[in-house]
């Protein structure tokens, strides 16, 4: 992903807005045990997973797990206690990943407490999953969630990243 490509989307974090109608539909197409989910993220991983499920919608998607799960599957970055992933960390954890791929993947080795985040945004897919089965979604929806950032997803995980990819 290129440079301009992320300083638009850090723009676009620092502006995220959730429309009343937005939150809306989101309580109306997730299921009681799923809003939590949702509600959990800070506004900016709110809007971007309701982008994720606009490109899946205007993509011609149908699939209603699909659909719902792009709508929280950035839950796992948010920690237990409710600290999200900053923005600051975000930026972090991108330059590291691209100019010193080997620093990084140390830092994602384990939340070492001078970078938990580091490793929260590295595994969020995982942790995601745990909050999703704990919460009582389907087998499907977590196995989706967890597995969404491999390096060769499939199926449902496959299109998620696909969507995912576009924000």
């Amino acid at each position: 992903m290129s440079a301009l490509m992320r300083l638009g989307q850090l723009w676009a974090a620092l502006r995220a807005k959730v429309t009343p109608a937005e939150r809306a539909l989101v309580q109306q197409l997730l299921a009681s045990h799923e809003y939590p989910l949702f509600e959990r993220m800070p506004l900016y991983d709110q809007r971007h997973c309701l982008d994720v499920y606009t490109t899946l919608v205007t993509a011609g998607e149908q699939d209603a797990e699909l659909l719902r799960l792009a709508l929280y599957h950035d839950t796992g970055k948010v920690d237990r206690q409710g600290r999200p992933v900053s923005l600051i960390w975000y930026g972090i954890a991108v330059v590291w990943k691209q100019l010193a791929p080997r620093f990084y993947a140390w830092a994602a080795q384990k939340p070492r407490w001078w970078c938990r985040s580091i490793y929260r945004y590295a595994h969020h897919g995982p942790l995601g999953a745990d909050l999703a089965a704990e919460a009582g979604c389907s087998a499907t929806i977590v196995a989706t969630i967890r597995h969404y950032h491999d390096d060769a997803p499939t199926g449902l995980a496959a299109r998620l990243r696909w969507a995912d990819d576009q924000h």
